[in-house]
């Protein structure tokens, strides 16, 4: 299977684990060519919250894709793949994190999803995140889970 759309699902608690998503997607995306989509899905009061930071007129004006290119994870994120030479869009979608990332890779038609999440502690290394689970157990393709430090 080529892979040729990846895509790359941050969330509000992404921002301490930039390094290791870049390094693990542009160690993917760089040498079989893949698209990425970076996708920020935001909850209803997350992106209430962001809508009002970042000044748009309402919550009900903005544009979900909009909403998350103006996010700093985002745009950390795409720096760092642009300086590697991969291709990419954004994507923002407002919801349930775990089933809102399925339906983007399921509409992009996603050859790959990365998730992340945070280190745990020998007690819990058996189970994922929540969000990294839904993912892990319904995603239309394979899930690769970055964990961070």
């Amino acid at each position: 299977m080529a892979l040729q759309k990846i895509l790359l699902a941050v969330g509000p608690n992404d921002k301490d684990r930039i390094d290791e998503l870049a390094e693990t997607v542009t160690d993917i995306a760089g040498p079989t060519g893949a698209e990425v989509v970076i996708a920020h899905v935001f909850t209803d009061d997350e992106y209430e919250n962001v809508v009002d930071r970042l000044e748009f007129e309402s919550a009900a004006e903005a544009d979900p894709d909009e909403v998350a290119d103006r996010h700093t994870t985002v745009r950390e994120l795409e720096k760092r793949l642009n300086d590697a030479g991969i291709e990419l869009s954004v994507r923002g979608a407002v919801g349930n994190h775990g089933q809102q990332i399925v339906d983007l890779a399921e509409e992009v038609s996603a050859d790959l999803v990365v998730v992340g999440g945070r280190k745990r502690s020998p007690t819990g290394k058996a189970v994922f995140g929540s969000t990294a689970q839904e993912v892990m157990l319904n995603a239309p393709c394979p899930v690769t889970f970055v964990r961070g430090e």
